[in-house]
């Protein structure tokens, strides 16, 4: 097919739906810099407008890795699939850098970003498999995946959460300064330790080990796009999430007070920015469960949530360490124990490699308990 393939969605129906969004585009930017200054509205409108913009990075990292080697492809999708909360997090980081020492805003920024990096992980694991199981199960009776997908991903995210619940654990029995130096120094030794072990993993996915991971059609595709669109597409796609994310991370502190909308900025973090920021991601691996291609939908759910918690976590932490940003793995005892349960519980339900809409629905109510609880949370 020729690149002149229009960029805004010609290539699919669904793709024409969720880029109607793209009008929230100009309607942030006249909220954020108009005289109708209004940073809630500003707010509200750059979450919607990430959204598209996040599924044309999508769209633009699949087509070019079409044009590499299996394993590259699959490298790029891994890396850019989360692309969104990276931007965010790393605004949100630089942004409490910028701010005084032990200020509001900084710790405001920091708890954003602890927020949003758990709840990637809650709403790939739960919400995003959930509905998989779910809708899959309505399709199918029952419907299997690979158990080496569960195994591999199911141990590292086991791994991460022993990465989060240390640091709690060892701030509560020493406490004080003493306790908050010794946070720091373990967060950066377990960030390099995690980045290390997602580098092998790397390795056994995509080189050592590349067969037990191999997905249905992804390698038999023909581009719809030239390489150069698709490269121009993704760096466009960038900037602008890049730019509605500054406005999002500058408007955050106004809409979780009083005077905004009052939100919680642990419900933001947690439920908000990444229910929008990977919305395209979720639709897909729900749409591919329906067609009966659970690899393909765990491995997007399961993978996201695995990159998440060994990756960009970790890198965060580093950035942060550099900035001189007080971001460690003490995430905070409500958000540590709803990431342990949900690994664990994902953990059980998928180990034998097998789904039914039950599974789904469990998985669901899940995450809407934990949601509740940090909507209601001070």
């Amino acid at each position: 097919m020729s690149g002149k393939v229009s960029w805004i969605g010609a290539m699919d129906p669904r793709e024409n739906k969720l880029n109607v969004l793209l009008i929230a585009l100009p309607i942030t930017c006249y909220f954020a810099y108009s005289a109708a200054h209004d940073e809630s509205m500003a707010f509200v409108f750059s979450l919607l407008a990430i959204m598209p913009l996040a599924f044309l990075m999508g769209r633009a990292t699949e087509e070019i890795s079409l044009y590499t080697s299996e394993s590259l492809g699959g490298l790029l999708n891994a890396t850019f699939g989360n692309a969104a909360e990276m931007i965010i997090a790393l605004l949100a980081i630089y942004t409490a850098s910028q701010a005084a020492s032990g200020s509001e805003t900084e710790a405001l920024m920091v708890g954003l970003v602890q927020a949003s990096l758990i709840g990637s992980i809650l709403g790939n694991l739960l919400l995003v498999m959930g509905l998989a199981f779910l809708w899959g199960g309505i399709n199918f009776t029952e419907q299997k995946f690979s158990e080496t997908q569960v195994s591999s991903n199911g141990s590292l995210m086991m791994l991460a959460m022993i990465v989060l619940i240390i640091p709690t654990v060892f701030n509560s029995t020493v406490g004080g300064t003493d306790g908050e130096e010794g946070v720091k120094q373990l967060s950066h030794v377990a960030a390099i330790v995690l980045l290390l072990l997602y580098g092998a993993f790397l390795y056994f996915q995509f080189r050592s080990h590349v067969d037990l991971f191999a997905t249905e059609g992804h390698h038999h595709e023909e581009p719809e796009m030239s390489k150069r669109d698709a490269i121009i597409l993704l760096v466009v796609a960038t900037i602008l999430v890049s730019w509605m994310a500054e406005i999002l991370v500058h408007s955050v502190e106004y809409a979780a007070s009083d005077e905004g909308l009052g939100l919680p900025h642990l419900f933001i973090g947690v439920i908000l920015l990444p229910l929008f920021g990977n919305a395209a991601e979720h639709f897909t691996a729900v749409v591919v469960a329906g067609k009966d291609k659970m690899d393909l939908s765990f491995a997007i759910s399961m993978g996201s949530s695995t990159q998440i918690a060994v990756f960009v976590a970790p890198m965060m932490i580093l950035v942060s360490w550099a900035l001189g940003v007080p971001l460690t793995f003490e995430f905070g005892m409500l958000e540590t124990v709803s990431a342990f349960l949900a690994v664990l519980i994902v953990n059980i339900i998928a180990s034998d490699g097998k789904s039914n809409w039950l599974e789904g629905a469990l998985l669901l109510g899940t995450y809407v308990v934990l949601g509740a609880a940090f909507l209601v949370h001070p």
